[in-house]
């Protein structure tokens, strides 16, 4: 487990860094063939970033990953930068309204900026992509920032980004979720989660059908190794306003089994009883070498090498398995790279087909997304370790055959002589020797052009070889004779490569689970996993060098131990305080159930996980009573056991989170087993405490993220203004009462009880009982105060739902004049009516992980 530390450690490092990114850091350098030789003005010594590597280029023309005629056309389009892409959230608000936009505004205007340099059509749908939600773009990121006639679609693009109506990420990171076909009762698990835009993407599939004030019964756990790409991770999916995610943080490997089974004595032993999260369907997106993103991030050229790839497969490998292991019979999984290399995608996969046996099928989906230009996966790879290569394992000289496993190889039994090199190899290179997991296993690259997911690896020791011109002197050699060609059906797996389709390069495999695992390790994996981290971890506590960190995993470790065997329902110092019970006479028992009862509590208000804070049910029937009362809820909605907070002194919440019945279950199932999952946010925040000079009879406002959820069972505290009004609304922030254009809505709004409200849309609709559960009501929440309205949605939201209404009912905008306020906005004395937070904070855990920095959508792209 010290690699797995160390993974974390390096992880974060490199979040902190930042990805080198050539295109957008250094956005006046011209790709090659673009003017690259010309320099840069003020800077006459710069260089042109060199997109080339011969040992990149050896290494897969050696692996045949393409024909040898189109080795040009491959290479071309790799050093060309990436088109950009985005992708339309069909579970927004305004789904119809932005695709009538691109079609009939973008798509037209921007027809005249195509050069001789681009295809015939600037921006265009992706033909592959299940209806035209998916669009490509014949510009890169940054001609999209410095050309001056592609600046409105541009703030287009940012704007509806950032509100969650779009997501600008990779075409090809689009295809594994679309491989799952998930439906909306499915639990999904996303392993390796982070930036988040797949796990956006499966989001819109399970909210795509559902109307206003409906959950689907679906789930989807989001996992991320490192903490602060976990937030991250909760920065990109809080767009999406779901009561149907949960967010963890565990290595994907050791994943937690929740099974009731484990924690039951055998006079519980009932089937119908237990317990356990399985998913239907599983996305194992794993941390890659991420040659596949060389477009995008084109310092890839230069940091490549043959050994990141050796360095990551058995990372990869146990993911994998971990994630079949989690995975119901019947359900299926997703494997996918960003990689093109062999030793992380075909070696994997069939490495899971030999260790599952007739448990698992690699399913055949050619049939699926025919659009999408694929090509089928090899049978015959070699491994290349140290400037040398091999077919076969047997070949591997003794002293590496620790770094470079069997599983690396075809998995098949037939094999034949193939003329080679034989070549000696260098005698300085087998004096040298190498630890397992020193291997350089640099930048791996998920899908999002907000965020670049960073499963990296930095390198300890360089023992493979560079990623540099090699010397003559150094010329590679083939040291093996022969070849494996695998058995395994791999022509089913897909590599789609980059001049295919002017995309970027991916790996994805489709697994299909026909019965339970056939091997020990895969039925009872959790408890061997805990044993393993628990042995390894107190090894290494006495040394000097363990930090703090790995103190706290070390305390986690042993408490998961604690659970596995059945000491689960005391606090994290039970197993001490027991032992300390047993080398004294027994006192007495009252004394015991009252020490009992204080640890279960400790346990309850602090949490199991250290820096996390506890996710705890809102059970304040007072304060649920005066909210219902308040806003006249619905009997219909449920709110029994669905309000979770994330502050263990209940009396002093500010937030309350609501769940859906999915999450309610994975809720409760998780504190039965001592909380194994460590939880750092979930839910949809519905409820915020508010505090109002006014005295408002309810404590709690409504949150503008869980109003569409909440609003066709809302009764009291409605309005219902024209359109006109809305705008003024969304335009001033702040009105008085005796300024709105209808005087009849003033009246109303005057005549409410003094706090929070609810503001619709009437334009539009015939009937305004039904408003409400009409999927394109447009409702904000507002603050009424003594004499005025104010507007309580943070002003991004603001502003796009202003561009909407005017668009949709042909309003215009007039320019407020900052010199000479205008008397509808309401005096300084007034502002003080609607005393709030806004709407735009992080939808964050309230705990000490939350005081990461989040870059914002700029930023992170």
């Amino acid at each position: 487990m010290g690699g797995g530390r160390k993974r974390g450690r390096t992880q974060r490092r490199h979040f902190k860094q930042g990805r080198e990114n050539v295109w957008k850091h250094n956005p006046q350098r011209p790709p090659a063939g673009e003017g690259g030789g010309e320099g840069r003005e003020g800077n006459p010594s710069w260089q042109p970033f060199a997109t080339e590597n011969p040992a990149f280029e050896e290494y897969y023309k050696e692996q045949k990953i393409i024909p040898e005629e189109e080795w040009d056309g491959f290479m071309s389009m790799l050093r060309k930068p990436l088109p950009a892409t985005f992708r339309i959230n069909a579970s927004c608000q305004f789904f119809q309204d932005i695709c009538s936009q691109l079609e009939n505004d973008f798509r037209k205007s921007l027809e005249t900026e195509v050069s001789d340099d681009h295809e015939e059509e600037a921006i265009r749908p992706l033909p592959w992509y299940p209806g035209n939600l998916a669009w490509h773009l014949n510009f890169s990121r940054m001609q999209l920032r410095r050309n001056q006639a592609l600046e409105s679609f541009h703030e287009f693009l940012k704007r509806e980004n950032e509100v969650g109506n779009i997501t600008r990420q990779e075409a090809v990171s689009m295809v594994p979720p679309l491989f799952l076909n998930v439906e909306p009762d499915h639990h999904i698990l996303d392993m390796c989660a982070a930036p988040g835009s797949k796990t956006f993407q499966l989001l819109e599939m399970i909210h795509q059908s559902t109307k206003p004030g409906l959950l689907p019964n679906a789930l989807v756990v989001a996992n991320d190794v490192d903490v602060q790409r976990c937030n991250l991770l909760i920065h990109q999916t809080k767009r999406m306003c779901t009561a149907n995610l949960i967010v963890t943080n565990h290595e994907a490997q050791n994943f937690p089994g929740c099974s009731l089974a484990k924690f039951c004595s055998e006079t519980c032993m009932d089937g119908a009883n237990l317990q356990r999260l399985e998913f239907d369907r599983v996305l194992c997106d794993v941390p890659c070498s991420g040659d596949g993103t060389v477009r995008k991030a084109p310092d890839m050229w230069r940091k490549w090498n043959a050994g990141m790839g050796n360095g990551l497969h058995r990372l990869q490998v146990e993911i994998a398995m971990r994630g079949m292991g989690l995975l119901k019979v019947g359900g299926r999984m997703v494997y996918s790279t960003c990689s093109m290399n062999p030793v992380e995608n075909e070696a994997v996969v069939a490495e899971i087909l030999r260790r599952c046996g007739d448990s698992v099928e690699l399913l055949d989906v050619s049939n699926e997304l025919p659009e999408l230009a694929r090509r089928p996966g090899l049978n015959t790879w070699k491994v290349r370790d140290r400037g040398s290569w091999f077919g076969v394992h047997e070949d591997v000289p003794r002293y590496r055959k620790s770094v470079i496993s069997p599983s690396m190889f075809p998995s098949g039994k037939g094999s034949k002589d193939v003329e080679v090199n034989t070549d000696v190899v260098d005698a300085d290179m087998k004096d040298s020797t190498v630890r397992e997991g020193e291997q350089e296993t640099n930048i791996a690259n998920d899908d999002s052009d907000n965020g670049d997911k960073l499963k990296t690896e930095e390198k300890t020791e360089v023992d493979c070889e560079s990623g540099e011109a090699p010397t003559r002197h150094k010329k590679p050699v083939l040291t093996s004779i022969r070849t494996e060609h695998s058995d395994y059906p791999l022509h089913r797996c897909m590599r789609i490569v980059p001049h295919d389709q002017n995309s970027g390069a991916f790996f994805i495999a489709v697994l299909h689970k026909l019965s339970p695992l056939n091997e020990n390790h895969a039925v009872d994996e959790e408890q061997n996993i805990s044993k393993d981290k628990t042995g390894k971890l107190e090894k290494n506590l006495g040394s000097d060098k363990v930090s703090s960190e790995e103190n706290i995993a070390h305390q986690q470790v042993v408490d998961d131990t604690n659970v596995l065997n059945g000491e689960h329902n005391g606090g994290m110092d039970s197993g001490s305080s027991k032992n300390k019970n047993d080398a004294k006479v027994i006192g007495n028992e009252a004394e015991k159930g009252q020490a009992g009862i204080r640890d279960r509590r400790r346990q309850q208000n602090q949490g199991r996980w250290r820096g996390v804070d506890p996710v705890i049910f809102f059970k304040d029937e007072v304060t649920v009573k005066s909210i219902v009362s308040f806003y006249g809820i619905k009997d219909s909605f449920p709110l029994e056991g669905h309000l979770v907070t994330r502050n263990p002194d209940t009396s002093h919440v500010k937030r309350i989170y609501y769940v859906s019945k999915s999450v309610q279950d994975v809720l409760e199932l998780n504190i039965k087993i001592g909380e194994r999952l460590k939880i750092t946010s979930l839910g949809l925040k519905i409820f915020e405490r508010q505090s109002s000079k006014d005295g408002s009879p309810c404590t709690f406002r409504l949150s503008s993220e869980g109003l569409p959820l909440l609003l066709p069972y809302i009764t009291k505290q409605i309005l219902y203004a024209s359109a006109i009004d809305f705008q003024h609304l969304l335009q001033y922030r702040t009105i008085k009462f005796p300024d709105f254009v209808d005087a009849k809505f003033g009246e109303d709004a005057s005549a409410l009880l003094p706090g929070c409200c609810v503001v619709v849309l009437r334009e539009g609709h015939q009937d305004i009982e039904s408003i409400a559960t009409d999927p394109s009501a447009i409702a904000i929440v507002c603050w009424k105060g003594k004499t005025n309205l104010c507007v309580m949605v943070s002003p991004l939201d603001g502003k796009e739902l202003l561009e909407r209404i005017s668009l949709r009912y042909g309003l215009k905008i007039p320019k407020l004049d900052k010199e000479k306020p205008s008397q509808e906005i309401a005096g300084s004395d007034e502002q003080a009516d609607c005393a709030t937070e806004a709407d735009d904070q992080e939808c964050l855990p309230e705990s000490k992980t939350s005081d990461v920095e989040i870059p914002d959508a700029e930023e992170a792209e």
